[in-house]
């Protein structure tokens, strides 16, 4: 069994995001980049499952600008077999919108013919949370979105879910899509034996338009604006006194 994890490369986690002083765009001069945490986990996820003896190989896959090379990099290091990089953009700040990442996933899936795609529910930059639903619905697999415990049995994978309400467990037919969520694992870290064994792993490098891909934006970013800071708090003496404070502000 294949196992395909599409990583991408974002601000590192870590790292106050500036908003550029025209309002424009974030600040990307000079920031760490690392990979999204929830690929962190879906790669972690995939190579569990190849430890398990379940998946026979695991291929990364990441779609953005050249410099992606270190996040899949980072991918191989943790135990991916190989890599593949779409260049899809020449520009750090062009973010490649989630159904144009569809489609070309849908092309290396097309060619790479594997049963599983492990990817992350959303990318922390935009946390547009569609790239894996849209996948299913060209593909036409199964999807499980949300996934904190994942077991394959036979020609099924068997998810628990994160909803509003709790926990849901699910049975979805291979080749299917999941994406994982905070709680499946706490993803390793790479050991520097295998960061060294992962510049000699294959990583395949071609462009969107080498697969017949139109990456052009359809949305335009208006304005960028950092969060207004929050107003100092008010503290109350009684909860009779918290009651008329909400009712004063309208809250109750």
């Amino acid at each position: 069994m294949k196992v395909l994890v599409p990583v991408k490369r974002v601000i590192d986690y870590n790292v106050k995001v500036r908003v550029k002083s025209d309002g424009s765009d974030v600040d990307l001069a000079n920031v760490k980049m690392s990979m999204n945490p929830f690929d962190e986990i879906a790669v972690e996820e995939a190579i569990r499952l190849k430890e398990a003896g379940i998946a026979t190989e695991v291929v990364a896959v990441s779609v953005g600008v050249e410099k992606a090379q270190e996040t899949l990099r980072t991918a191989l290091a943790l135990g991916a077999d190989r890599a593949i990089l779409i260049v899809a953009a020449d520009d750090v700040h062009t973010d490649i919108e989630p159904l144009a990442v569809a489609k070309i996933l849908k092309a290396i899936v097309d060619e790479e013919q594997p049963q599983i795609v492990l990817a992350g529910k959303q990318a922390i930059d935009n946390d547009m949370n569609a790239t894996g639903q849209m996948l299913s619905a060209l593909l036409g697999w199964s999807q499980a979105t949300f996934a904190s415990e994942v077991k394959v049995e036979g020609d099924n994978a068997i998810v628990t879910r994160e909803v509003d309400g709790g926990l849901q467990t699910i049975s979805v037919k291979l080749p299917a899509i999941i994406t994982t969520d905070l709680r499946l694992n706490e993803p390793r870290y790479a050991k520097l034996p295998d960061i060294m064994k992962a510049k000699k792993k294959p990583l395949d490098q071609r462009t969107a338009a080498d697969l017949g891909v139109d990456v052009t934006p359809r949305l335009t970013v208006v304005k960028v604006a950092e969060p207004a800071e929050r107003e100092a708090g008010e503290i109350v003496g009684s909860v009779d006194e918290l009651i008329a404070k909400l009712k004063e502000a309208g809250a109750v």
